[in-house]
């Protein structure tokens, strides 16, 4: 992916601007210290060697969905690239499950079960510009980004980490145009409706914790 590294400094600049609920008023010295601490992460995998279009192994405890995310969405494609790569989502859990229509994921929240009554709300801190097209429809097994609604995020942005599985196309064709659409399940669409099959309590939580294990790049 030539262009990745690019489009994440892109990506950072953006979303450090639009970021309401973030750190403000740092010091140069602060802001400098948490850039080091970044930079010194290990990654799981380097972005840089990745496809136009990569393919992930996303393994859960249902068993593991392959995707692939489109070019025509890089702000989103190269976002979820970044947070695989920093691990991000290991261990977070499928905090929404409606069975004939949607399985939702990506809240960090979710990995502190003392934090349930706030599931839903999580994320890292940015929102992702929207890019919703017209060729990439709610099909079954899409992958679409979860937002807030309207009235309080006219511009339709995206969550910067919450994204959720096509499980019924029929009952999320209302949602075309509304989000972005910005990738596709390739195998494992099995997998989706085993976890949409499972027994759900209030607020469609799952009864049964179903939870990302890893997310591994398509060598």
């Amino acid at each position: 992916m030539k262009r990745v590294i690019l489009n994440l400094v892109i990506i950072t600049a953006l979303l450090a601007t639009s970021c309401k609920g973030g750190k403000q008023g740092e010091s140069k010295e602060q802001i400098k210290q948490e850039d080091t601490t970044t930079m010194t992460t290990t990654l799981a995998f380097n972005p840089a060697e990745l496809p136009e279009e990569p393919q992930f192994d996303i393994e859960t405890t249902a068993g593991t969905i392959r995707i692939k995310l489109y070019k025509e969405t890089p702000l989103h494609r190269d976002n979820f690239v970044k947070l695989a790569s920093e691990r991000f989502y290991d261990g977070i859990l499928f905090h929404r499950i409606i069975k004939g229509f949607m399985i939702q994921v990506g809240d960090p929240l979710t990995k502190d079960p003392s934090a349930s009554d706030r599931f839903g709300t999580g994320g890292p801190g940015y929102t992702v510009p929207a890019e919703i097209l017209p060729q990439f429809k709610h099909k079954k097994g899409a992958i679409a980004a979860a937002r807030r609604a309207d009235s309080v995020n006219p511009q339709r942005e995206s969550s910067g980490s919450q994204f959720y599985f096509v499980e019924d196309p029929s009952t999320c064709a209302q949602l075309d145009g509304q989000y972005t659409v910005f990738g596709e399940t390739v195998s494992g669409i099995e997998i989706i409706d085993r976890i949409a099959a499972e027994p759900t309590g209030p607020r469609d939580r799952p009864i049964s914790d179903v939870k990302i294990l890893s997310v591994k790049p398509v060598k």
